[in-house]
């Protein structure tokens, strides 16, 4: 889980631009963001505890990057990292979720993200346990019934008889042929823990409650027919989960969460407006009035323990369409230093994001169609005609970015996609007729492009 040093500004910039179009701005501003969270980690304790994140507002229309962002940062960091709607929250007193529960999140992300990384440590060990259990279920070991009741009551109520040297030499050779996947199409029967919700609430006191009496109650197991492929990864992420010191896991991911969580909210434009005296505006800055002391640094109860939010990096975003940034409580909006607007998508633009990013639309389209055995091929025409009609329709009706381009691509392959599986032509090449042809009616009504594209 250590940082990478390597991770200098320029070097994160060049990772966000094989995913992210333009926007060099806003890349350039969490880019420093990130290192200046490295630099902190090389101060003395004393020094690193006055130096707080820059946290960032991101302002701009939806489809431009804002979440994606956020969520590359987060890939390329291997930080705990959750997302946020400012709308779901409510201020205290209200029916509705509190603020603090997107610490709560961080946290139960966090966990999970400790948990993997322990139980990679026990793979090896994980494996051969699954080969055990597996070679258990396939040839049982001969056991004996206990005759104490205490025993019974007590859940001791097997012994295995021991084995002689042939048996031993047999069952070694069957774990040989499990290890070696000459069996891995035998459909078996193994027992698995039947994992329920632990009821996992808003409410602290109640999942601590859940938590205790799910501890006290036995394991609950269930009978499930695999392959012997298949119950090699069951039995041995099982195994991995009983290997792992959980005591250990929730004390490294509070630490984790705490000097590497990355929270982003979302649609925080949504909880600005003006001052007023009644309404829901009263509920909308009652919530800001509650983010702000998360922000600012507090202490919020988890289950998994005390964790502190000072040093959390929180990015918010919106489009502030109706609001605008200075409609946000000022205590709030000094909490949000860098702010970084991001710009509206160009004609070019759109036409880089189908073929440049790592996950252009037009390689996961074609990747979709090469299932069905079909080869497409877009012409560039095609490409400058799909990049002009998106620019044009976000022009003329709501600019929702490069989420325009779905639409358009899957109204251009929805004939294609359908007859796909009975083409006796495997080889199909779209070019700007055939956008246009696909297109045309659509695009020249403005009131038709308002409800399909």
């Amino acid at each position: 889980m250590n940082e990478n040093t390597n991770l200098t500004p320029r070097k994160i910039v060049e990772y966000l631009d094989q995913y992210i179009i333009g926007q060099s701005d806003a890349k350039r501003s969490v880019a420093v963001a990130l290192r200046n969270r490295w630099r902190a980690s090389r101060l003395t304790p004393e020094m690193a505890k006055e130096v707080s994140p820059k946290n960032i507002l991101l302002i701009g229309p939806t489809g431009v990057g804002k979440t994606e962002i956020a969520r590359r940062i987060a890939t390329l960091t291997r930080a705990p990292f959750v997302k946020v709607e400012a709308t779901k929250y409510t201020e205290v007193g209200y029916v509705g979720r509190d603020v603090e529960s997107m610490i709560r999140d961080l946290a139960e992300e966090a966990v999970r993200l400790v948990k993997k990384e322990e139980s990679a440590r026990h793979g090896k060990d994980a494996d051969e346990e699954a080969i055990h259990r597996i070679a258990e279920a396939m040839w049982p070991s001969k056991k004996v019934e206990t005759r104490s009741p205490m025993d019974i009551i007590f859940g001791e109520t097997k012994k295995e008889t021991p084995m002689d040297e042939g048996e031993k030499e047999r069952r070694k050779d069957l774990e040989t042929r499990i290890r070696n996947g000459d069996l891995d199409d035998r459909v078996i029967e193994i027992e698995v823990e039947e994992k329920g919700n632990p009821g996992n609430t808003d409410n602290e006191q109640a999942n601590q409650i859940s938590m205790m009496l799910s501890s006290m109650m036995p394991k609950k197991m269930k009978k499930k027919k695999v392959t012997v492929r298949d119950a090699k990864r069951i039995l041995a992420e099982a195994a991995a989960d009983e290997m792992v010191d959980m005591e250990v896991v929730k004390d490294k991911a509070i630490h984790y969460a705490e000097e590497r969580g990355i929270i982003f909210i979302d649609e925080i434009d949504k909880i600005a407006g003006g001052r007023s005296s009644g309404g829901p505006d009263v509920s909308r800055e009652g919530v800001q009035r509650d983010i702000l002391p998360i922000v600012e640094g507090a202490t919020v109860k988890t289950k998994y323990g005390q964790m502190k939010t000072d040093h959390i990096l929180f990015m918010a975003a919106g489009a502030f369409h109706v609001s605008k940034p200075s409609d946000l409580i000022p205590e709030l909006q000094g909490r949000f230093p860098i702010r970084v607007e991001l710009s509206s998508l160009t004609k070019d633009d759109l036409r880089s994001i189908l073929t440049e990013p790592r996950q252009a639309l037009i390689r996961q389209y074609t990747a979709l169609l090469e299932t069905e055995g079909v080869d497409i091929t877009f012409t560039e025409d095609a490409l400058s005609a799909i990049a002009d009609i998106a620019s044009r329709v976000n022009t003329e009706t709501e600019d929702i970015g490069a989420r325009r381009l779905y639409t358009i691509l899957e109204r251009v392959l929805e004939d294609l996609s359908f007859d796909a599986p009975d083409l006796e032509d495997k080889h199909v090449t779209i070019d700007e007729r055939y956008v246009r042809n696909k297109l045309g009616d659509v695009t020249e009504n403005i009131d038709i492009s308002n409800y399909i594209l």
